[in-house]
């Protein structure tokens, strides 16, 4: 069976070269005699491994020497308790910009160990736009602002960050990281789950200024202090052995390509296949207002749900798979992270130029 055009939202496709070798390794691990699935995390084989995986995002991503990076488990789910937990401990308060469901679920979240606030939402509009907010917006006792940077099910994306002032800035990126150069120094928190653009599913890294470590609330358990982890260099426990080990290949994949302005050039070219062939169909049509549109994620719709259904069907019986939006909104959704190759958006194009002809 040849391999489909996977669209998913997470866990997405990864790049075929990093398969291949992982392949090739799978076995015998650079002469180990066995698989990085089965080696100890305490030997001296994984300890390079993840001391490599750390230097290349260090390296890739232009993170300073004053930010911890640390290996977790539980998802960007589990980040929704850590940030407060660890951070929400100065004056009890943070601010939240609403534009999504994940940014829901991080506010709700917090409310539960302080006080967390509404500064702004877009759901009014089905959180099709990233809202706008001025400096005075915030409060200034928020002990940090919270923002999910890119929005998976909706496709929206900050083009500007928020004026937040001297508050520190947190945010989520799970699905947009490592998709272009991101200036790390602008943020106190940056945190994302791996399954989008960084590897499989297990991983999740956190990057974080060192002052802001070791202020953790005293309820809050061994596992969800940011201290102990960054103590035992992500080492507390057994760590996510093989996530870790196919991050560490695609990090070299992306600095083969030439890093984070070479992605970012790709993934530009990528999106504007798609968003350019909406704005002319008559068909379908983009969700999004265009200036807050993602380059990872791409919602449509034809406007008749049944319509939908068949695009959908039709397209995964042509091998374009998961590309059904995601249940709270309908419609279809591309995510088209790093490792789509730019044919598999090309020929997704013709296929729905294709279909539109058929149906429109």
């Amino acid at each position: 069976m040849s391999r489909v055009y996977n669209f998913s939202a997470g866990p997405s496709c990864l790049p075929e070269a990093v398969l291949k070798q992982a392949a090739d390794e799978m076995l015998d691990y650079q002469g180990s005699g066995q698989s990085v699935m089965e080696m100890s995390h305490r030997s001296k084989v994984y300890d390079k491994i993840i001391k490599d995986c750390e230097a290349l995002l260090r390296e890739v991503m232009n993170i300073p020497d004053n930010y911890k990076v640390l290996f977790l488990q539980g998802g960007a789910s589990s980040q929704f308790a850590m940030v407060p937990m660890n951070l929400m401990t100065k004056n009890g308060k943070a601010d939240y910009i609403i534009t999504g469901q994940w940014a829901t679920k991080a506010y709700k979240e917090a409310a539960r160990y302080g006080k967390a606030r509404e500064v702004a939402s877009s759901k009014d509009k089905t959180f099709s736009y990233i809202p706008e907010t001025k400096r005075e917006d915030f409060d200034p006792e928020a002990d940090y602002v919270h923002i999910c940077l890119n929005n998976t099910i909706y496709g929206t994306k900050y083009a500007q960050l928020p004026d937040v002032g001297d508050l520190d800035l947190i945010a989520d990126v799970s699905s947009c990281i490592l998709s272009e150069p991101i200036d790390v120094s602008k943020f106190a928190v940056l945190y994302a789950g791996a399954q989008k653009n960084m590897g499989p599913a297990g991983l999740t890294v956190v990057i974080i200024r060192e002052d802001l470590i070791g202020n953790a609330m005293d309820i809050t358990p061994t596992m969800f202090n940011y201290q102990i982890h960054a103590d035992n260099d992500s080492m507390f426990n057994t760590p996510p052995c093989y996530s870790i080990y196919i991050c560490k290949l695609v990090l070299e994949w992306i600095k083969g390509l030439g890093g984070l302005e070479k992605m970012k050039e790709i993934n530009e070219e990528k999106a504007a296949l798609i968003y350019n062939f909406l704005d002319s169909s008559k068909l379908f049509k983009g969700t999004v207002v265009p200036k807050d549109r993602s380059l990872m994620n791409i919602p449509f719709v034809t406007g008749n749900e049944e319509l939908d259904a068949k695009f959908v069907k039709e397209a995964t019986a042509a091998g374009f798979v998961n590309l059904k939006g995601h249940r709270s909104v309908g419609g279809m959704r591309a995510s088209i992270y790093n490792a789509m190759p730019i044919e598999g958006v090309k020929k997704l194009v013709e296929f729905m130029k294709d279909f539109e002809e058929k149906n429109a």
